[in-house]
């Protein structure tokens, strides 16, 4: 029997409820499994570790996650801590550390959720965005001079390299040729970003000629949150930069119902490091503690898990009973507009599994 081993990081907020729901689900599929099973470990690492240690994660942490077949991760996000420290000391360190350089955020309406799209059907959003995930705006180059003086300065410079935009592409035109549709949008911003984006569309038409099945267009990132709202069906796989394709995977999930639902992977395609897997809705601290929050997004991004561990019935089994929950309204958390718990969404799925 196959052994998975599965680091579990809650984080901060409510990623402290969901992932221990979505170790609940992974055990749940295990025990009816006859062919593999789970080992979980904990990590305690955010903001609760920081006010105790002055670090979002140990210096050596990466070194304890390496030997993980995937991580299941939360949220990075405390009231008390600035957002620079909690993103780039905990969820961006792994993501950097591990060359996890492919973010992919599926979305598509679920059954039985109310989404704001009045033409909208569920055959109309079914997209995958896939986000440059190690460079671009978020490459983490820049800085500030004098400080506090009239001639402060910051800088953050966004910088994008011939391999990691090869790779990206390549990877977005592969994931396309295996959808149905075989339909890919590039997104840019190169009539106002001069070199670096004009480099993104040369990649493109670059990598394209590798995929002839694929068919694919361009659109300028701003013209692509008219397109999605306004001509949906047009669209099927995404890429976009670090920047861009952050900000249209949360009007997706918008779209599709609710941030409660959107799941990710973070995921290094060549298999060096584990990869991690967390939903998109981040820490949540006003719902934190109260038993609200929605844990789809944390189920969902186990079927990524478990997708990406080779597990492929499995994931269809647990995709199948999240879809069956969610066709349910009285198992509709507040973000849904209904009055579930946390609690209950998990007993339902289990139930679903068992």
């Amino acid at each position: 029997m196959k052994t998975y081993k599965i680091a579990c990081i809650p984080g901060d907020g409510i990623g402290k409820e969901v992932i221990p729901a979505g170790k609940l689900v992974l055990q749940a599929l295990a025990n009816k499994s006859k062919s593999f099973q789970f080992t979980f470990s904990h990590f305690g690492w955010g903001g609760d570790w920081y006010r105790e240690h002055g670090e979002m994660m140990p210096a050596d942490g990466l070194d304890a996650l390496r030997p993980m077949d995937a991580i299941l991760f939360g949220s990075a996000g405390d009231p008390d801590i600035p957002d620079h420290i909690t993103l780039w000391g905990l969820r961006l360190k792994i993501c950097q550390g591990f060359d996890q350089y492919a973010n992919v955020r599926p979305t598509r309406i679920l059954p039985g959720i109310d989404a704001p799209l009045k033409r909208c059907t569920p055959k109309d959003l079914d997209w995958v965005i896939v986000r440059e995930n190690s460079e671009g705006e978020y490459a983490g180059v820049g800085g500030r001079a004098h400080q506090g003086h009239p001639i402060e300065v910051a800088t953050d410079v966004s910088m994008m390299t011939r391999a990691g935009v090869e790779r990206i592409m390549r990877y977005a035109f592969k994931l396309a040729q295996s959808r149905p549709r075989k339909l890919l949008t590039v997104v840019t911003k190169s009539n106002a970003q001069r070199h670096a984006m004009v480099m993104w569309d040369e990649i493109a038409v670059q990598i394209s000629k590798e995929f002839p099945d694929v068919k694919w267009d361009k659109e300028l990132v701003d013209a692509a949150t008219a397109r999605m709202v306004n001509r949906p069906a047009t669209l099927d796989t995404l890429v976009a930069t670090n920047l861009h394709a952050d900000i249209l995977s949360d009007l997706a999930a918008a779209l599709a119902g609710s941030l409660g639902i959107a799941p990710t992977g973070n995921i290094d395609p060549e298999r060096r490091y584990p990869s991690m897997f967390e939903p998109i809705h981040g820490s949540a601290f006003d719902i934190m503690g109260k038993g609200l929050a929605n844990p789809v997004g944390t189920f969902w991004s186990c079927v990524m898990l478990l997708e990406h561990l080779g597990e492929k019935e499995t994931a269809n089994a647990l995709m199948a009973a999240i879809e069956k929950v969610t066709a349910n309204p009285a198992l509709h958390t507040g973000d849904l507009g209904g009055k579930a718990t946390t609690d209950q969404v998990t007993k339902a799925v289990c139930a679903e599994l068992s």
